[in-house]
């Protein structure tokens, strides 16, 4: 399965993309500011995903792995996007805002200036529609950020 986010604004704080699934769009996503893209170095914590291509593993998160939606859905199970340079530990997870983020990807909808919206909802979609059935038949899944 590819997922690839196709960054769409770059804003000061903050970079909206639209992800796909297999060529199909699903969501809107949400990240840090893209300073790559500006030439800048990485800011830890404020940094978005550079560009490129990644394996997605599905690992147990100790940092949301007891939480909801993901201890319900898949006991603690969350996707992580693997060798990003200079980034460990980067999920696919919910949230609202760049401030939630911490490097991540967090799932949505696009619906006011500088957030995603119903983050809970579409990632409670992602996970069952798209990604549990590929972690299940134990398909391989990388992302693709562009």
């Amino acid at each position: 399965m590819e997922l690839k986010v196709k960054r769409i604004a770059r804003k000061g704080e903050y970079t909206i993309g639209h992800l796909y699934v297999d060529g199909v769009y699903v969501c809107d996503t949400i990240e840090d500011r893209d300073r790559f893209h500006f030439g800048e170095g990485k800011v830890y914590g404020k940094t978005a995903i550079p560009s490129g291509g990644y394996r997605v593993a599905f690992t147990y998160s100790p940092k949301f792995g007891k939480k909801e939606p993901y201890k319900s859905l898949a006991n603690g199970i969350v996707p992580l996007i693997c060798d990003v340079p200079q980034f460990e530990g980067v999920r696919i997870h919910c949230g609202n805002t760049a401030a939630d983020t911490y490097g991540c990807l967090l799932v949505g909808k696009n619906t006011v200036v500088g957030k995603v919206t119903d983050s809970i909802a579409t990632y409670k979609m992602l996970w069952q529609k798209y990604l549990e059935p590929a972690r299940r038949k134990k398909e391989s899944v990388y992302i693709l950020i562009v």
